[in-house]
């Protein structure tokens, strides 16, 4: 079973529809019971890094989620979900993230247009994982105000004002900041790589 993360937030109804147009079996998940079962997991985040880190907390998701990762399941981050990963976020000093990935998530600063809104452009620094079969320049859609540090792990990047992790990979841990549930073919391709691992 594929586990969506359903803390109370979030765009689980779309990726939902989105994996199961792939032909993947996919539930929302919202008890550690549940999640204890789950082959695969995908956190769909969306909205505020400290209120999406305090309701796993306060549903009990958080300690299985991590049990999980480290014994190897595979997980997918999206949007918020690759920034949970981060030690921390400027938009919640003090609430931890689940720091698998060293660094700290930050606010854009020097564009007059905040939050990114729209279509932009990856730039591929891995051709196989989550970007398998997908070209340099393919354009996604996103919708952040918040970013990802570039770091050894970042497998793509996209240019706003500063350049960002796009895309990154850890072992069984993949993420994306664009949403590819609205990204067209190439969001679903990303998507059906992550799937079929």
């Amino acid at each position: 079973m594929i586990a969506l993360l359903d803390y109370g937030a979030g765009n689980v109804g779309s990726v939902l529809k989105a994996v199961r147009y792939l032909g993947f079996p996919a539930q929302p998940v919202s008890s550690p019971e549940l999640l204890a079962g789950a082959e695969k997991i995908i956190l769909p985040g969306q909205g505020h890094f400290g209120a999406m880190m305090k309701a796993l907390a306060e549903r009990r998701l958080l300690v299985t989620l991590r049990k999980k990762i480290a014994a190897g399941t595979p997980y997918l981050g999206i949007c918020l979900g690759l920034q949970a990963l981060y030690e921390s976020s400027e938009e919640a000093p003090g609430i931890a993230g689940l720091g698998l990935l060293r660094g700290k998530v930050r606010r854009f600063q020097t564009l007059p247009k905040v939050p990114q809104v729209g279509w932009n452009q990856l730039q591929l620094r891995a051709h196989g994982g989550l970007f398998k079969d997908v070209a340099e320049g393919s354009f996604v859609y996103y919708c952040h105000s918040y970013y990802g540090p570039v770091i050894p792990e970042s497998v793509a990047v996209t240019e706003y004002g500063e350049t960002y992790a796009a895309g990154v990979e850890k072992g069984n841990v993949w993420a994306v900041q664009f949403h590819p549930e609205k990204s067209g073919e190439v969001g679903l391709r990303a998507l059906r790589n992550f799937l079929e691992i």
